[in-house]
């Protein structure tokens, strides 16, 4: 990798940085549009399509006939992107950690090296001379503020087991902490896109812990209204004022979160079958894994009996596109996630939590998704 690293440093970062430079001259000139929040959801992201477009533009395309969703100067974003991506590769950071500063960059300055911004933020990443990121003229250098956020990023304990968000937040601090998830899809499709224009990039995703995994977002990715915080807060065992299985749910997916709602109020039993969770025996309660099984099995669907078997169950799917009945998981990894829940629909997820804590509904916003399997 450090052999990779230097090549990239000679081949690939000197001529992005020249022409990066060259456009944050031409730039720092012109009026940029705004860096408020984008309006839209982009989590239906055609990854193939972004890294055609995205390959004509590394190829010196104009980008006049090139469209990438959700960037409206692609031939001056695009470089930028590959910068970052180029400085993370160097150092040796992970895909994720890849993916995390484009999300953050694309948020704070849409990619695009401004010469301005609130108080004295600057760059790529709006860091501020004033707060210790550098001189103005260094933190305008894409290379230099690439590094400094993956600086950053490196020294946050337990980075890679949090939300894009949260990692993002943990190094900008941002008046706008959730702003950073809709990015995320379209910073995985530009990072991927981006990392195999590089020659021997793919050694890197070897190092990667979370090789393979989908966004995982500590919500859909989208607005507040999609996460469950429209809710407000949910009592213990109860449903929610004004929820309803939402009517496009597939059939067999209604039969299972109508079965899991009449566990509300239950309380957990690790190890318990969840066979009859209103009795006095303790093992008829359930746990988070029966209580999927069970809900299914009175949908006609047959699923394993734990955590670690059932996130090989039916196929992944994003959290960005999940659907009522999809399986969600998180704490420990990927692989071997340590609790599960059913999705519910309007940014809501039905589990059985832990002990002393009973069967409840919660906001897909609380949770850190590592996983999610459709099993319909």
């Amino acid at each position: 990798m450090k052999g990779l690293a230097a090549g990239i440093g000679v081949v690939f970062l000197s001529p992005i940085l020249i022409a990066g430079t060259g456009m944050m001259l031409a730039s720092s000139a012109d009026p940029v549009q705004s860096s408020g929040s984008f309006s839209s959801c982009l989590s239906d992201i055609d990854s193939d399509k972004v890294a055609e477009q995205v390959t004509k533009i590394l190829d010196g395309a104009s980008g006049k006939d090139v469209h990438v969703e959700g960037l409206d100067l692609p031939a001056e974003q695009v470089p930028n992107a590959a910068t970052i991506v180029a400085t993370g590769l160097s150092l040796d950071v992970p895909k994720k950690g890849q993916i995390i500063a484009l999300a953050t960059a694309m948020q704070e300055s849409r990619l695009r090296n401004l010469g301005y911004g609130d108080r004295d933020s600057l760059g790529l990443f709006q860091q501020r001379p004033s707060q210790g990121w550098g001189s103005a003229q260094q933190i305008r250098d894409p290379v230099y503020a690439s590094e400094q956020f993956y600086k950053h990023l490196l020294k946050v304990d337990g980075w890679q087991q949090m939300t894009v968000t949260q990692a993002a937040q943990a190094v900008q601090k941002s008046g706008l902490p959730d702003a950073y998830a809709q990015w995320e899809s379209l910073a995985t499709a530009l990072q991927s896109a981006i990392a195999k224009t590089f020659p021997g990039a793919g050694d890197a995703d070897g190092k990667d812990t979370n090789q393979g995994e989908k966004p995982s977002t500590g919500t859909t990715g989208c607005t507040p209204g999609q996460d469950g915080s429209g809710f407000g807060r949910i009592p213990e065992g109860s449903v929610p004022k004004g929820y309803s299985i939402p009517k496009d749910a597939d059939p067999k997916a209604r039969k299972a979160i109508e079965w899991a709602m009449h566990q509300l109020g239950t309380l957990y039993q690790w190890g318990g079958s969840c066979t009859n969770a209103h009795g006095p025996d303790p093992m008829g309660r359930c746990d988070c894994s029966s209580l999927m099984q069970q809900a299914y099995a009175h949908a006609g669907i047959t699923l394993t009996r734990t955590t670690y078997t059932q996130v090989g169950e039916g196929r992944a799917v994003s959290p960005a596109d999940l659907k009522p009945g999809d399986l969600v998981f998180s704490r420990g990894s990927a692989a071997r996630p340590e609790h599960v829940g059913m999705y519910m629909g309007e940014g809501l997820v039905i589990e059985a939590p832990r002990t002393t804590k009973p069967v409840r509904i919660t906001p897909i916003k609380d949770w850190d998704i590592l996983a999610a399997r459709r099993v319909l």
